[in-house]
């Protein structure tokens, strides 16, 4: 597999908006890459649909606070509403976030998931997208928001919504071909 080298970290928590999970994991699963749930919630976690529909339950592979940029080749945020309002108030998870971009490791977010951004400061400067509701957080960051399907700059992979998931997924893979 083209990937097979790869390790892939998916950084989330209860409330994380299942497609916007499951989605680029299977892509990138499917390329070979090997993925893996950090998390601060232990054991397992409850993805939503939406924000109000329980969805299935995952186990978690590895806890935030043990989890290492070093050991990972991309980190993925994936959204929804309750997962990247909780996680951006766990100091492990951005730490980790920080890791990632101190190593200019790429990292990739949809939908909420860039609000950790702002709570970093890593969102000032940055040409990134976000679900409309995060617009004025992001603007508000220093961040250059657009309203568009994909957005990169540098090591930063943003989309808006569950609907952008073909070209989030497809970017995923590219980045981590190169």
């Amino acid at each position: 597999m083209a990937l097979s080298d790869k390790k892939v970290a998916f950084l989330l928590t209860r409330g994380v908006e299942q497609i916007e999970l499951t989605s680029p994991r299977k892509a990138l699963d499917e390329a070979g890459a090997q993925t893996f749930i950090v998390s601060p919630s232990e054991g397992t976690l409850q993805a939503m649909e939406g924000d109000w529909e329980h969805a299935d339950v995952f186990d978690v592979d590895v806890p935030v606070a043990d989890a290492k940029a070093d050991d990972y080749d991309m980190l993925v945020l994936p959204g929804g509403t309750l997962n990247a309002d909780s996680l951006r108030l766990d100091e492990n998870a951005c730490q980790l976030v920080k890791d990632f971009f101190a190593a200019g490791k790429p990292v990739a977010a949809i939908c909420h998931a860039p609000w950790i951004l702002a709570q970093t400061g890593l969102a000032k400067g940055k040409k990134m997208t976000s679900f409309e509701a995060v617009k004025v957080d992001m603007q508000n960051a220093g961040a250059e928001w657009e309203d568009s399907e994909l957005v990169v700059d540098g090591n930063l992979i943003t989309s808006r919504n569950p609907g952008d998931l073909e070209v989030f997924n497809k970017a995923l893979i590219e980045t981590l071909s190169k």
